[in-house]
């Protein structure tokens, strides 16, 4: 049922609209707050207490896991019984799911890098189902609270070890991380997912907030020191990685050492052995890089400390699934944050590069092989891709020397009696002379070959933020490898890359950005900061990579649980608004949207909006509607929400305008009838007043009687389109 513009008439809801006002948001008590950074390929938590805030404890470190690689995060690895339910998540998920007898492991269900079926979904809903390696079906809902309740436990059981005196109930804030390109339908699942969860009830919703990636990592990096940052025009060519190199032996020597150093130090915090040692003591913890515990400034970091106000800044946050980009400006005296362009991003993250081997696979075995192959030895392919994994962090754009691939014995022995001849001989016949069958029993694949895996991934990344054609890192004809990733392989739609003049710095609102932070766990790929320095660096952006660059995100989702305050004015991505009847006007209204009722011209379908697309929106500001109910008695009213990409859209029946959601209100009974009601209004007449924010990182609604000056249950939903 529409709304009119009129505040007479009959037989619809009545609205009027008010100017904007901001609120300040009212901030819940909590004693701790959670983050729990969710990602597509690894995902951990980390926590601080509201009594020490600098101090962030990252979670513990994982069981299992990958020889050379730090286990501060986990695999976004979720394994459920035959039956459905949970068994385990993460390195124990992918261990035990490793060692299973091949027909065995048929049965169970294992999900990986899930978290994207949630941004790809066009009809997203809370019946969405995920389908598991082995091809069976759950429903997405239950997928995610499994892996939710997972680290909730983790994560209150070290809380209950290190602070046992802390109540139980509603001390914990909690913090869920997502992309800022997902739309409003895929944050309302994850609040759903950590509803059945049991994070939070929804009685207390506001316990639970949903953070910005790219948002947590800006709000991170406002607090790093020079020592915490590389700067990529600095770093010497041919330099690898990011940070130190060191062998097994010695990163295992020094983390007994640290672990031994930190034990010491925190005694020292909690027993507070005089000012002075106990300053010297946060000092040594806070310059540490190998600390579970992370100490940042009070204020901000000594970088920040050079802006001034009015600067502006972009974040490229480069995950597993997606490249996701903002661009703050940074606001005096508090330091608080200003979005200056939408999010934008698209399906450019570290998979891509997992899909392109996938794609390369399917050219030397057979496309319909390695399809059969996925589905009947789903275990045995996932170690294929753990192999690939470990070689694909080795890339540079500076390696020499081939790369060894293992391939199970299972895939071996699945080729030979599937085709009738081994894999040596499938190497031999195919088209692809870059890689080689070596006698350790192992695909030997070019470094030239495994640096343009990345390529399409890190051509998309690079031409989203600067519209520039990235420099292919070896000297070699690329056109050998043909390797486009094909819609039938892709965990995502295929995006077209954007044309220059659409690239985030072509932008007008984003001329004069001088500084590019690097984040998210793709961002420690040489091969990907090598591109981005190559291509940003000749147009003066100076590019930022923090330490711990994987980490960026969580370290930041709890600073922004602490002071959700701190990114002041956001953009809406898209134009919001009602469907409502307003006065027919010859001339300016289409014949067609005529309609007479009771003696009046209508124009139906007019588009009110509440937002547009690129408008600033202030945090805790406001648009308010009033309106009336239709019949007396009503106790409940659905209102159709539209959304579109467009400013200047004026029917809800314009091209590429769509109903994306409705507004919920449930209503009291009415006061007695016969009588003027509390605020004094004329009997038959009640008034709900609805005030939705869209400055914050979710959309929200308020609203209130005004006839008893009650609040009355309202939400928006996104998921029941």
């Amino acid at each position: 049922m529409g709304w009119t513009s009129a505040r007479k008439g009959r037989g619809s809801h009545v609205l009027h609209l008010q100017k904007p006002e901001a609120r300040a948001p009212q901030q819940a008590s909590f004693s701790v707050v959670v983050a729990i950074d969710f990602g597509t390929t690894s995902s951990g938590y980390a926590f601080s207490f509201a009594s020490d805030p600098e101090a962030i404890h990252m979670m513990r470190k994982w069981e299992g896991g990958d020889p050379g690689v730090a286990h501060q995060k986990t695999p976004t690895c979720l394994l459920l019984t035959p039956e459905g339910a949970f068994h385990s998540f993460g390195y124990t998920a992918r261990d035990y799911y490793h060692d299973l007898d091949p027909e065995e492991a048929r049965d169970w269900l294992y999900f990986e890098k899930f978290k994207m079926k949630i941004h790809s979904a066009t009809d997203l809903t809370l019946k969405t189902q995920l389908e598991a390696v082995n091809g069976k079906k759950m429903p997405a809902l239950e997928v995610f609270a499994h892996a939710l309740r997972f680290f909730k436990e983790h994560a209150l059981q070290e809380l209950r070890e290190q602070c046992p005196s802390l109540p139980e109930k509603d001390t914990v804030r909690w913090v869920l991380t997502v992309p800022a390109i997902w739309k409003q339908p895929a944050k309302q699942f994850m609040r759903e997912a950590a509803y059945l969860a049991g994070l939070v009830s929804r009685e207390t919703a506001e316990q639970l907030l949903i953070a910005l990636e790219p948002e947590a990592a800006s709000v991170y990096c406002r607090k790093l020191r020079l020592h915490q940052l590389l700067d990529l025009s600095c770093r010497a060519p041919g330099s690898g990685r990011l940070g130190e190199r060191r062998s097994i032996d010695s990163s295992f020597r020094q983390g007994v050492e640290q672990e031994f150093q930190e034990h010491w130090l925190l005694q020292v915090l909690m027993e507070g052995v005089g000012g002075r040692t106990r300053i010297e003591s946060r000092e040594q913890l806070r310059r540490s890089r190998h600390s579970r515990t992370f100490l940042v400034e009070s204020g901000v970091g000594e970088l920040w400390a050079e802006l001034q106000a009015g600067d502006r800044y972009v974040v490229a946050d480069c995950g597993g699934g997606t490249v996701d980009l903002t661009v703050h400006q940074l606001e005096q005296p508090h330091g608080t944050l200003k979005e200056l362009y939408k999010a934008s991003g698209g399906p450019y993250g570290a998979v891509g590069v997992d899909l392109a081997f996938e794609q390369l696979l399917g050219r030397i075995f057979g496309v319909d092989f390695i399809a059969t192959f996925k589905r009947q030895r789903p275990a045995a392919w996932v170690d294929l891709t753990i192999a690939f994994e470990a070689r694909k962090r080795t890339a540079g754009p500076h390696r020499a020397g081939a790369l060894n691939i293992s391939l199970p014995f299972s895939f071996i022995d699945f080729y030979r009696k599937q085709r009738g001849h081994n894999v040596e001989t499938a190497l031999r016949r195919s088209s692809v002379n870059f890689v080689k069958w070596s006698s350790q029993g192992m695909l030997r694949m070019s470094c030239e070959a495994m640096n343009e895996l990345f390529q399409p991934t890190v051509r998309g990344i690079i031409q989203h933020i600067g519209g520039e054609e990235v420099p292919v890192a070896a000297q070699w004809q690329p056109q050998q490898l043909k390797l486009s990733l094909s819609p039938s392989l892709l965990l995502l739609p295929p995006t077209p890359p954007p044309h220059p003049a659409e690239a985030l710095l072509a932008r007008p609102e984003v001329q004069g950005v001088k500084l590019l932070f690097l984040v998210g766990g793709f961002a420690e790929s040489a091969v990907l900061q090598h591109a981005v320095q190559a291509a940003l660096g000749p147009r003066g952006l100076r590019v930022v990579v923090p330490h711990d660059v994987g980490l960026t995100i969580l370290k930041g989702a709890v600073l922004f649980g602490q002071a959700p305050g701190v990114v002041r004015v956001r953009r809406s991505p898209l134009t919001y608004g009602v469907g409502v009847l307003n006065r027919f006007v010859d001339g300016r209204h289409p014949p067609d949207k005529l309609l007479v009722r009771d003696g009046r011209r209508w124009c139906t379908d007019v588009f009110e909006r509440f937002v547009a697309a690129e408008q600033s929106v202030a945090l805790g500001e406001e648009v308010r509607r009033s309106y009336c109910p239709a019949r007396p008695g009503q106790r409940r009213v659905l209102i159709n929400l539209y959304c579109c990409a467009a400013e200047d859209a004026r029917f809800i029946t314009d091209p590429g305008v769509r109903k994306c959601g409705a507004l919920n209100l449930e209503l009291e009974p009415a006061p007695a009838e016969g009588g003027p009601d509390a605020a004094g209004a004329p009997p038959g007449r009640r008034e709900i007043r609805a005030a939705m924010q869209f400055g914050d990182t979710e959309i929200k609604v308020t609203a209130v009687d005004v006839s008893t000056n009650r609040s009355v249950r309202a939400s928006i939903d996104f998921l029941s389109n």
